[in-house]
């Protein structure tokens, strides 16, 4: 999908098919933070805990960062310990607004039904666990949340985006889904996957 539905502000965490099984799985983005001294640079090598990794900016610059994900480290920045001088675990917690660090599409996965803990490079909304498709358009959700509110909003009347969570990812819904006509069937497939995928 192209347009602003296609740049809309994404969460940290989306729902996606397993690249493996197939299966629901979440994936989550992750952090990267620069390393601002080249004497730390051996210590991040090292880490078991970041991907060491470098950068080329706009202007030819180098510059080298740490990559940390947080779905395989237990789910939080809580494991990280020992850290150089300069920097502490919170500088890699998710942002409080809805952009990607450094506009990386880079993250992990952790499924389970296949057991599988890996890193990953998102392809969204090829990758959307809660997709839909009407009139050879793809329609998709976040995650089952956002796919409620969706849901709820193309039933709606009056569709006031601000009466929903999801309201900045409602605003960039097509208009093509928002036609009276495109209702019923988009409501049927949004039906379907919330009581295949109830949890």
């Amino acid at each position: 999908m192209t347009g602003k539905y296609a740049w809309n502000p994404m969460p940290h965490k989306v729902d996606i098919n397993c690249p493996l099984c197939g299966e629901h799985t979440v994936f989550e983005f992750a952090e990267v933070v620069k390393i601002e001294l080249k004497k730390d640079i051996p210590y991040f090598k090292a880490s078991k805990f970041f991907e060491y990794q470098t950068h080329e900016d706009y202007c030819g610059h180098k510059w080298h960062s740490a990559t940390y994900y947080a779905s395989l480290n237990g789910g939080s920045t809580a494991t990280i310990t020992n850290l150089p001088d300069g920097y502490k675990p919170e500088d890699w917690d998710h942002s409080n607004y809805l952009i990607r660090s450094n506009n990386t599409d880079n993250g992990a996965f952790t499924c389970e039904i296949c057991q599988t803990r890996k890193v990953y490079v998102l392809n969204w909304p090829s990758d959307a666990f809660y997709s839909l498709s009407y009139k050879g358009k793809s329609l998709w959700a976040f995650n089952r949340e956002s796919l409620i509110d969706l849901r709820d909003f193309i039933e709606s009347n009056d569709r006031n985006t601000e009466s929903y969570k999801w309201a900045s990812f409602l605003l960039h819904v097509p208009t093509i889904f928002k036609k009276k006509s495109a209702r019923a069937d988009i409501l049927k497939q949004i039906n379907r996957m919330l009581e295949f995928n109830c949890s």
